[in-house]
């Protein structure tokens, strides 16, 4: 066994079984949320079980979302490499190798809930309640799996002099940004927030509020972080990420407000005298 700064090589020269750092911080991260989301269904009187079933399902759709929204929308680092779209289309070995690219965030979740979505319905489960099961679990792997970015320098921000500034292989002298490290603390708190409110208001809630409530607060996160992230990912010009995060903020947000305003309406109507 051999260990170098990306993984770790196991078995005898030429047979080598090499674990990269990053994919086993995603496993962490994944199996952390999913026992996160385990004990918050045991809490609401669900098997917990059905957890670890679904994560196989959401993982596995989630890795194929995540790469093709790295397919569809790569950065301008690897763009310049010659990784585009049109590359990816035409060469499909190439595509489906996330050593050559790697996988984007935004697909990942997204793939892990079509992934969740098809499992609720071969099981015959609210789907909306399964996504406020899961709403802090989704956080708490993000923030852990954000830790294999730094391991792969990547997805640092820009230059900076503060005492925290990181340093990368690739441009010795120059310190930046640990854009990792914000998200990471952003989605831990994220996590207990979405927490704190489905306790402290559980008499309030709806079913898939707490869903909606992180649909606001990580693209909230992910839009104020693409202002210092390097290389972000473009889509007609515009930042792929940010503009799709923006778009979050305002549907779930106008969704979560508008249901609840329902809501009130309607008490306000059966209180009021004949």
């Amino acid at each position: 066994m051999t260990f170098d700064q990306f993984g770790i090589h196991l078995g005898p020269a030429g047979f080598q079984l090499y674990l990269r750092y990053y994919g086993l911080i995603l496993i962490t991260g994944a199996f952390l949320g999913g026992y996160l989301a385990s004990l918050e269904a045991r809490r609401r009187g669900h098997n917990p079980d059905l957890v670890w079933d679904a994560l196989i399902w959401a993982l596995v759709a989630g890795i194929v979302g995540a790469r093709l929204w790295h397919i569809f929308t790569p950065p301008p680092s690897m763009v310049e490499q010659g990784f585009t779209t049109q590359y990816y289309l035409t060469h499909l070995l190439d595509a489906i190798d996330v050593r050559k690219g790697g996988l984007g965030l935004a697909g990942a979740v997204g793939g892990g809930l079509l992934g969740m979505y098809l499992y609720t319905r071969y099981r015959r489960l609210n789907f909306v309640e399964w996504t406020d099961i899961v709403a802090p679990a989704i956080p708490l792997g993000q923030a852990v799996g954000r830790w294999g970015n730094f391991v792969n320098q990547e997805l640092y921000g820009g230059p900076t002099n503060l005492p925290w500034g990181i340093s990368i292989d690739a441009t010795p002298g120059v310190r930046y940004h640990p854009a990792f490290l914000y998200e990471s603390i952003g989605n831990l708190l994220i996590c207990l927030a979405i927490l704190y409110i489905g306790r402290r208001y559980a008499e309030r809630l709806k079913t898939g509020d707490l869903f909606l409530v992180y649909l606001i607060l990580y693209p909230a996160l992910r839009f104020l972080m693409e202002f210092i992230r390097l290389d972000s990912s473009q889509f007609f010009g515009l930042n792929a990420n940010q503009s799709l995060m923006a778009v979050l903020v305002v549907v779930a947000g106008f969704v979560l407000v508008s249901r609840h305003r329902r809501v009130r309406r309607h008490q306000m109507k059966a209180q009021s005298p004949e």
